[in-house]
């Protein structure tokens, strides 16, 4: 299947016919690489990626996120199709917690649907007058459906540059419970490191940024990527 073909297809699954029904929104980006915690999904190239999300007032929430990937030559999946729901607290006026569960799949090759696998995931975020604080938490107890357990932790904090231009800057790491099932580059667990600039203009969010990782591989050494994505409500 070709690379338009492809993405026609992505963005096809997701733009599914909706009345109008408040709180639903979806979102399509168009990415200079899809890297998942500084690794590349995509073998170093584009993808096309959107989302269609429906949350209450009560902070209830249920969503769907698609993107193509490329996992290299001598594997045809090219397509993630992720299933996600959870409950947003506004606990105090500065203190949020974001709490839920998501479900990786992968489609394309015969041996796709033996990557999928479950997460659990809490994130909390603190405003303050310096900007917006986070420390995220991941656990999965099959990840990339081999059984082991696996866990990613995150801090990052977002400030205001000027009006309508922020700075975001993440480390999170990467750990693996089962070494002898899932390592990463040889070891047990690595670090990703992540600076980038948002800011919007007439409706589209533009994200550029630069990040590397504590691997030395291909798909994981320094990059600079680039997103435009633009949010559509109905």
């Amino acid at each position: 299947m070709n690379n338009t073909i492809k993405n026609l297809a992505l963005l096809g699954l997701i733009a599914l016919p909706t009345t109008a029904m408040a709180g639903v929104s979806s979102t399509v980006t168009a990415v200079s690489d899809y890297t998942f915690n500084g690794v590349s999904q995509t073998d170093n190239s584009p993808a096309i990626q959107a989302s269609l999300d429906y949350a209450a007032d009560s902070g209830w929430y249920v969503g769907t996120w698609a993107s193509n990937v490329d996992f290299g030559s001598s594997d045809d999946t090219w397509l993630e199709l992720d299933f996600y729901g959870g409950k947003f607290f506004q606990l105090t006026q500065r203190v949020s917690l974001d709490a839920g569960i998501a479900y990786y799949t992968y489609h394309g090759d015969s041996g796709s649907d033996e990557y999928q696998y479950p997460e659990l995931y809490t994130k909390f975020g603190y405003a303050s007058s310096i900007g917006q604080s986070e420390l995220n938490f991941w656990y999965s107890w099959d990840y990339f459906g081999v059984d082991a357990g696996h866990y990613i932790m995150m801090a990052a904090h977002t400030f205001t540059i000027a009006e309508g231009h922020d700075i975001r800057i993440v480390f999170d790491r990467s750990t693996s419970l089962d070494e002898d099932k899932w390592a990463w580059d040889g070891d047990k667990a690595y670090n990703h490191y992540r600076a980038e600039y948002m800011t919007s203009w007439k409706g589209f969010d533009f994200n550029l940024a630069v990040e590397d990782t504590s691997m030395n591989t291909d798909t994981s050494d320094t990059r600079a990527v680039l997103s435009v994505a633009r949010t559509f409500g109905f």
